[in-house]
């Protein structure tokens, strides 16, 4: 008997016991990675979108031997399974359309049909949770939602996993997320819809609808992110250990010795001494036990399952989606990588170039258009009254390692390599909820760079060409206008300092000069010139540099494109200013030394406001 499956890419076993093709999804608990007889990846499905101009490559696993044959249109190719049960077809490159397509693929008695597939742009979204934040949970997402009726988007959500090993699928299931108290659906093709559209991460939602609206090809996003999760885990292992510097060595070096001590059995009878002490606190109060609590009974596989145990997001992951044709990569991510100073920044260095070009290869396009978008804000807003007080954050330092990742790669010639600032999208909590700048920032790069719409559409922030050092001052050339944003105010967010490592906000003005033979003056307006009494000698700039910073530099002609967080200088954060742990320069600090550093730039803060004050006091009593 031959049984078809007309559905949402479930698949026909050759035991017979496939889901029925009329069982509503939402009552499937769980459809597994791999199953017995004809199986398809999960990866292909009804409504998915498949990758336009490229070889297509179809997958999935069947008794060995068998032959299997895969059938679109008029193109029809066939391969023989391996004794590994694994079979591949590649299908010859098709142009975009978004007329729904049938694939058929058959094996013995046993088919499965994939309907309403487009052919068009496939798109993979990364990251941490700032990525995963859902459209319903950002500001003006119900507006999105209300409007988000786009038969030719489709969006997958891949469910997490965890583990070492390189996974070859995903599961097909409702997982719940304890940070909204519900499930959601993950590992599903499906139509963009409101209701669909609602769970989906908000920037990727904004970047797919940009990017459909202004090409009108058909788009498919894939959500890979993860919250919670650190570069190392997104990076593979044997990469990993490539990189061999002090930074990244005792990071792997961290993780095998925390594995390596693991004792599930103590961490049972911590657990379970835990519960007993809590119930019995219970009894004691006279309070009820809650019917939730249960004694624990289970051995937990400890940090060797961790999600962030280097590799093991991307091996369980990323790999998963190997092999697949698609057009590029969004990234947003940082926030997990914090909380090691100069030292995690300095590794963050080290290993995110490395990534970019894991991913790459894994995707088997050494040139795929990979977009950055720099870490967002977090806590107390940088103002003039704490500003050196705020600089000390790693925030900063993993934005600049962002930045100077995505130079690297676009002052070598990288044409598909992308950036977008988001430290002016300014929120107190770490997931700031104000995405949709963020996704249309992103989405600008794709459609400047990979749609041919450069000419009316801007995406590069401005760049620093050159600075100067000069009658205590320092001039800054840019490669194009630059000015603050149109609000009547001044340019903000720019801090120098002298070779004492004392940072002070600075004056940012336009170069003005008189032009040759004529009293009329010129704005320079690809110069600035920063200045401070508090800095009489000033070697280094900084800018943006906090995690919730003071800043708005941006690109001049109508464009809301910020100037990247940077510096000129290398100084780590643990000894700047100088001298507050005297002659001992420490690579990372103490609870007591961050007191003593944060205290000292308070004093800065306090120094300069005394100043400005007595500056203040003079010149009224000279009016």
């Amino acid at each position: 008997m031959v049984f078809i499956a007309l559905l949402y890419g479930i698949q026909a076993s050759l035991s017979g016991n496939a889901q029925s093709p009329s069982m509503p999804r939402e009552d499937v608990v769980d459809i597994p990675a791999v199953g017995d007889g004809l199986w398809v990846s999960n990866l292909f499905q009804s409504n998915m979108v498949l990758q336009r101009d490229q070889p297509i490559s179809i997958w999935g696993w069947a008794e060995p031997g068998t032959q299997v044959q895969v059938v679109l249109q008029d193109t029809k190719m066939s391969t023989r399974v391996n004794q590994d049960r694994v079979w591949r077809v590649k299908l010859p490159a098709r142009p975009a359309s978004a007329e729904p397509l049938t694939i058929e693929i058959s094996a013995a008695e046993h088919k499965v049909l994939l309907n309403n597939v487009l052919i068009g742009d496939v798109w993979v979204l990364g990251g941490q949770s700032n990525m995963e934040f859902p459209l319903d949970r950002i500001e003006n997402g119900q507006l999105e939602i209300a409007s988000a009726n786009y038969e030719e988007i489709r969006v997958l959500t891949i469910p997490a996993a965890n583990g070492p090993e390189p996974k070859s699928g995903f599961a097909r299931l409702h997982e719940w997320s304890g940070w909204f108290n519900r499930h959601y659906r993950k590992g599903d093709w499906d139509v963009c819809s409101p209701e669909i559209a609602r769970e989906l991460s908000a920037i990727g939602y904004v970047f797919a609808r940009r990017v459909h609206m202004a090409s009108k090809v058909p788009i498919g996003v894939i959500d890979a992110s993860r919250g919670g999760t650190t570069v190392e885990t997104w990076t593979p292992i044997d990469v990993l250990a490539s990189i061999n510097t002090p930074q990244v060595n005792e990071l792997l070096a961290d993780w095998d010795l925390k594995i390596a001590d693991w004792n599930p059995a103590a961490d049972l009878e911590r657990r379970v001494l835990g519960f007993n002490n809590k119930i019995a606190k219970l009894k004691k109060e006279g309070k009820p036990i809650p019917a939730n609590e249960k004694i624990p009974t289970d051995l937990r596989p400890g940090p060797a399952m961790d999600q962030n145990r280097p590799g093991n997001c991307f091996a369980s992951m990323i790999t998963p989606l190997q092999g697949l044709q698609i057009k590029g990569v969004i990234f947003h991510q940082g926030y997990n990588n914090c909380f090691n100073g100069t030292q995690g920044a300095v590794m963050y260095r080290q290993v995110f170039p490395e990534m970019v070009r894991a991913w790459r290869q894994a995707f088997n396009n050494p040139n795929m258009p990979f977009g950055i978008l720099s870490l967002c804000t977090e806590g107390t807003a940088q103002n003039l009254d704490n500003f050196c007080e705020m600089m000390a954050n790693a925030g900063p330092y993993i934005r600049e390692a962002q930045y100077q990742t995505f130079l690297d790669f676009y002052q070598s010639g990288d044409a598909n390599i992308g950036f977008a600032s988001t430290y002016d999208l300014r929120r107190r909590w770490y997931h700031p909820q104000l995405k949709i700048p963020a996704g249309e920032r992103i989405a600008r790069w794709a459609l400047a760079t990979q749609y041919q719409m450069e000419r009316n559409v801007r995406w590069k922030p401005p760049m620093l060409k050159k600075m100067v050092a000069k009658d205590g001052k320092l001039l800054l050339e840019f490669d194009e206008a630059v000015g603050g944003v149109d609000d009547g105010g001044p340019i903000t967010g720019f801090a120098i300092a002298g070779t004492d490592r004392k940072f002070h906000p600075a004056d940012a003005t336009h170069l003005t000069e008189k032009q040759q033979g004529s009293n009329r003056t010129v704005t320079k307006r690809h110069f600035l010139i920063l200045k401070t009494p508090m800095v009489p000698a000033p070697v280094h700039y900084r800018y943006a540099w906090a995690r919730n910073p003071l800043g708005n530099l941006q690109g001049d002609r109508n464009t809301d494109i910020p100037f990247a967080t940077q510096r000129s200088d290398h100084w780590p954060m643990e000894t700047t200013p100088l001298g507050v742990f005297g002659t001992n320069e420490p690579l990372k600090l103490e609870r007591g030394q961050r007191r003593e550093l944060q205290q000292a730039l308070q004093a800065q803060d306090q120094d300069r406001l005394r100043f400005e004050a007595e500056q203040f006091l003079k010149s009224s009593l000279k009016n």
